[in-house]
């Protein structure tokens, strides 16, 4: 083989191996991100091997990383293994600040809850997922739970017809692709939505989760637009037809109460 033909071959597979030192930088910030979430609060503590075993990294690579979240506090070293560190209570104070319900929206969704015995949640949309800032658990024992901050997607559900109302239409096609049911789901989302808005809330029964009913309404911001999801949702089995009209009536009652009031950032509109 000529050794020009043989140098152009050598610089093409070389060429995708070259990483910068800022696709280097973000990759260990995600590295980072992924140590902090095996935390929980089933998992307060994590040991060395236990990051190394669900990260797949290589210890000595933990043991680095681990070095500099202890450094800067968010983590925290103990004989056991570790735990969440002090810096991270000051954003936690900083994010409760930002995202915690007025103490009246709080009272109506409890009061919602213990009225309809259901599970309340409370979803804003980020991108194509909707997440859960707010919930008031059902006082039944058979009942459907969300963990606040959980993202969901919006290909399917009540709350994400609903808060994809105003959604653009590049939006609604990655959300399309992002389902089960690839690009050709668009137009059954864009009916589901022209239903919700028509009707004013929206029903799903199973699209994420076999056997799992929710009805949702829109809260709207100073300016018209949906600013987040106000919804009930349990087992289909308690949501017969019949109840499906009292449980919307009950949640568009309460969503206009919170409307009115208005919302501070990040619910602002």
């Amino acid at each position: 083989m000529p050794a020009s033909n043989h140098s152009k071959r050598t610089e093409a597979v070389a060429a995708p191996a070259v990483d910068t030192g800022e696709s280097q930088g973000v990759r260990s910030v995600q590295r980072a991100l992924d140590i902090l979430s095996l935390l929980t609060e089933e998992r307060p503590l994590v040991a060395i091997r236990d990051i190394v075993e669900a990260t797949g990294l290589a210890k000595t690579t933990v043991i680095r990383l681990v070095q500099t979240l202890e450094q800067s506090g968010l983590l925290w070293a103990t004989s056991s293994g570790y735990m969440a560190g002090p810096g991270l209570w000051r954003w936690a104070h900083l994010a409760r600040r930002s995202w915690e319900l007025p103490p009246e929206t709080q009272r109506l969704m409890r009061e919602l809850a213990a009225r309809q015995r259901e599970t309340v949640n409370l979803y804003v949309a980020r991108d194509i997922y909707r997440v859960c800032i707010a919930q008031q658990e059902s006082p039944q024992p058979l009942r459907h739970v969300v963990h606040i901050g959980d993202e969901l997607p919006m290909w399917g559900g009540a709350s994400a017809k609903v808060l994809l109302r105003d959604a653009s239409t590049s939006l609604l096609a990655r959300v399309a692709r992002s389902s089960p049911y690839g690009e050709g789901h668009l137009k059954r989302l864009q009916e589901w939505i022209d239903e919700a808005a028509q009707n004013g809330f929206a029903v799903s029964h199973g699209e994420r989760e076999d056997g799992l009913t929710a009805v949702a309404v829109p809260i709207t911001g100073r300016s018209g637009a949906v600013v987040a999801a106000l919804s009930l949702s349990g087992p289909t089995m308690r949501f017969p037809d019949q109840r499906i009209a009292e449980f919307a009536a009950d949640l568009a009652s309460v969503a206009k109460h919170m409307s009115d009031r208005g919302f501070d950032h990040p619910l602002g509109s």
